[in-house]
């Protein structure tokens, strides 16, 4: 899954690469599964990627984003996490700088 994340950002025309071992062997600093390089930020937005076969754990979530831009999800004394639909995830990446 983590090559077919990358393929979709190169196919964007942003470098993105898998790092090895899925991130276990710490590949330049981080031990994510994934490095996106965008023009706009110094280093590159590092992801982690997780699938399932039956989408278990990833069902509430996406009937609670439906069709909307964004989700946020906040546990009590904790910062917010967003969660974002490919499409807003692309368009944020690849938008100019004003």
């Amino acid at each position: 899954m983590e090559r077919e994340i990358v393929n979709a950002h190169r196919a964007l025309g942003l470098k993105s690469e898998r790092v090895p071992l899925s991130g276990a062997a710490r590949y330049q600093g981080n031990g994510a599964d994934i490095d996106v390089h965008v023009p706009w930020r110094n280093g590159p937005l590092v992801g982690e990627c997780k699938a399932r076969k039956d989408g278990e754990g990833f069902a509430i979530i996406e009937r609670w984003l439906n069709e909307n831009d964004f989700l946020v999800l906040k546990r009590n004394n904790a910062a917010p996490l967003y969660v974002v639909p490919e499409r807003i995830w692309n368009e944020l990446l690849l938008r100019k700088t004003a």
